[in-house]
């Protein structure tokens, strides 16, 4: 979700990814999937920015061509957004905009880090990797993943500290 910005992309990817790991993977031991794992996704994550750099290409072009007097004016981008399914829930509206103002500035944070910085600090601490598989994952040495986790601790420290955040 952090790398693509997309929930309905991010799901497809995962599920993209499981497929993969389980035709190509199926007859390695437990142990190894999990680095196994993390590499399909990454690469998977990188051939969706190779996609969507082609189509948003092709897309400009296309649009520009089709411009004419059925363009509708009359578009409110509100309209397609979803109704929550949970809508009717109590919750402490103050609270709830406080988390959200959080979760938006840690978000932000996160996806100013640098790419491995980002991809160490996931992989370590959102998906409870070890240094060593996550390492495999990245395709780098253990003393990279540790250097990277640093660097994005240290980075997301600051960050959120200047944003007068303390976790």
């Amino acid at each position: 979700m952090y790398a693509v910005r997309d929930e309905d992309a991010a799901l497809d990817i995962v599920q993209d990814a499981m497929l993969k790991l389980t035709e190509r993977y199926a007859d390695k031991p437990a142990a190894e999937l999990a680095p196994i794992f993390q590499r399909i996704l990454q690469n998977a994550v990188h051939d969706h920015f190779r996609r969507q750099k082609v189509r948003s290409t092709w897309t400009t072009l296309l649009s520009a061509l089709g411009r004419g007097e059925d363009k509708d004016d009359d578009f409110d981008p509100l309209e397609t957004l979803a109704a929550r399914s949970d809508s009717n829930a109590t919750v402490d509206p103050a609270a709830q905009a406080e988390q959200g103002q959080v979760m938006a500035v840690i978000e932000d944070a996160l996806a100013r880090l640098p790419a491995r910085q980002r991809e160490a600090f996931l992989l370590r601490y959102w998906e409870e990797l070890d240094v060593a598989e996550t390492a495999v994952a990245m395709g780098c040495s253990e003393g990279s993943v540790k250097t990277h986790c640093s660097r994005a601790v240290h980075a997301l420290s600051a960050t959120l500290a200047a944003k007068g955040l303390r976790l």
